[in-house]
């Protein structure tokens, strides 16, 4: 079966020459380099943020912003720029690269770089980094993802609160490299008390008898699609859970899917080997598809 991961994109060479943008200046792609002493390449330490561009406009940007600030002030990271900076700062990229449509933001933000190789905030002197990187990005996810339940769990907030979009991903990649060693094309991930919880990278629904079941998001990413997903149904009288379940839940489902600002609603056809409902994308799946994209045209 053909590898397939949940930000599958469609090949397109004008990537090649994309401009980006590094500390306040629009550069070439090969131009594009932060120091080896940089905090975020050295240890994980920043914050992340991934928009999509439907139609001249970013979906969803005002959500967007509050999460990144909203994570850059938990991590104790001054970003440098206020929220009408940053949100500049990405139509200035948008407008360098004359991107209208089908295309995908990365905003990120390191403490910045180290005057010496050791993991103490202090040792950040100069700072912070900030990068956008835009591509033109169309999904292209040619089959239904399949899941594999992994021993990577989703912690405790005290640990690393998965709520944070932190460049700190190493628990999320274990958990796909799992996966991918048992034949899956992406992780399944159980919380600390053995329910299901979401993905190495997107967020986890599963339907049973014309209802919604998610977790209840106390050890999930605070996925904005997700909650979209969320908003949706209860808005057009789908009955929708947050809640806890099992893979006993789950193997039995009618339909599951995952939540992603990439992919938006991308359908899972098998988990364990078991297939879920038909193996294909159900209709509850398709319907949400559509409630998603009239609520990006007009939004």
């Amino acid at each position: 079966m053909t590898e397939v991961t949940t930000h599958q994109a469609e090949e397109d060479a004008r990537n090649e020459d994309i401009l980006i943008y590094l500390n306040g200046q629009i550069v070439p792609k090969a131009q594009a380099t932060v120091s080896v002493y940089d905090s975020g390449f050295m240890l994980g330490d920043g914050v992340w943020e991934g928009l999509r561009l439907y139609d001249g406009k970013w979906a969803f940007l005002d959500e967007h912003m509050d999460r990144l600030f909203e994570a850059a002030k938990a991590v104790d990271l001054d970003i440098g720029l206020d929220r009408k900076g940053v949100i500049s700062a990405l139509l200035e990229t948008q407008n360098a690269n004359g991107m209208t449509t089908d295309a995908h933001a990365r905003l990120m933000v390191t403490r910045g770089t180290k005057v010496r190789p050791f993991q103490h905030p202090s040792l950040s002197q100069t700072g912070p980094t900030f990068v956008i990187i835009m591509e033109h990005s169309k999904p292209k996810i040619p089959r239904p993802i399949t899941l594999s339940t992994v021993p990577h769990l989703r912690g405790l907030p005290m640990t690393q609160d998965p709520k944070l979009n932190s460049h700190s991903k190493l628990n999320c990649i274990l958990a796909c490299i799992a996966a991918q060693k048992a034949g899956a094309d992406e992780a399944l991930m159980l919380d600390l008390h053995g329910f299901v919880n979401t993905t190495n990278a997107c967020n986890f629904f599963i339907v049973k008898k014309g209802a919604v079941w998610t977790s209840t998001g106390d050890y999930c990413m605070n996925g904005i699609t997700r909650q979209k997903v969320i908003d949706l149904c209860r808005a057009n009288d789908i009955p929708v859970f947050e809640r806890n379940f099992s893979l006993v839940d789950t193997y039995s489902a009618d339909e599951a899917f995952l939540t992603g600002t990439f992919g938006a609603q991308t359908p899972v056809s098998s988990i364990d080997g078991r297939t879920i409902g038909t193996g294909e994308l159900g209709p509850m799946t398709m319907r949400l598809r559509e409630l998603y994209k009239e609520l990006v045209d007009r939004s």
